[in-house]
């Protein structure tokens, strides 16, 4: 899980906490986070932190998670997601199925039910609801595989267009694979890029990626004022509790 950004465009200023500490009804959004995780089993999280470092610590010291997570640190957050991604490389060559997350996302637990129960073993989580924006990231489809992934994608034949959510699933070939991408990005003086781009490079050079819909459930991802004020007013209001046995 990516939680390195400062958040500027959220007109906060460089004093503000991580988008991942932003509270909902008291709750943080990690916590919310590790509540859905755990809900399904997942009590192992790599959590990538950059700016306000301690604060995303004292987080999980607080709620109790501090023995669950561990935390890598990107001295280089300001410089790119990328170089955040890369932080991850032993995770994503440790030989084992990786789920990815951005940190800075409030959605309703069914959203990752779907992508979990998915059929295909590396897929991305979509939302056929598009609504762009300027941190859209586009998704094509055309006879059932995904033909363009990410911002500002060219025009493409395609029969099917959605927004990513942000999470997606690798299974450890792929998961090896994008380890791959992000090193030849780097060493190809490309670590200024976007995450999104060796994941795309990844996820366009094989009919084996999928995609698991979560069309109609109710999320949004936190870039902008405007996305943290629709964040409380309309997506909160909508989310379902996590079944109380898992709690």
């Amino acid at each position: 899980m990516l939680a390195a950004g400062v958040g500027s465009r959220l007109g906060r200023g460089e004093a503000a906490p991580p988008k991942a500490l932003l509270r909902f009804d008291g709750v943080s959004l990690l916590q919310r986070h590790l509540d859905i995780l755990a809900h399904f089993g997942l009590l192992d999280l790599m959590l990538v932190v950059g700016h306000q470092a301690s604060a995303i610590e004292a987080e999980l010291s607080a709620i109790g998670m501090r023995e669950r997570v561990r935390t890598c640190f990107n001295p280089d957050y300001r410089r790119s997601s990328l170089l955040s991604l890369w932080t991850l490389r032993d995770v994503l060559t440790a030989g084992q199925e990786v789920l990815y997350m951005d940190a800075d996302v409030l959605y309703d637990w069914r959203l990752l039910e779907r992508l979990l129960t998915s059929p295909h073993p590396s897929c991305i989580l979509i939302d056929r609801n598009v609504e762009p924006d300027a941190d859209f990231v586009d998704v094509r489809i055309r006879d059932g595989r995904i033909v363009a992934f990410g911002k500002a994608v060219p025009l493409a034949d395609y029969d099917l267009r959605a927004e990513w959510i942000g999470f997606a699933r690798f299974s450890a070939d792929m998961a090896a694979r994008l380890a791959r991408a992000i090193e030849g990005y780097i060493q190809g003086d490309r670590a200024d890029a976007d995450y999104e781009k060796p994941m795309r490079d990844v996820i366009l050079e094989t009919a084996a990626f999928g995609v698991a819909d979560a069309t109609g459930l109710p999320w949004i991802e936190i870039d902008f004022a405007e996305d943290l004020e629709r964040a409380h007013a309309d997506i909160l209001p909508r989310l379902v509790d996590l079944p109380q046995a898992a709690r």
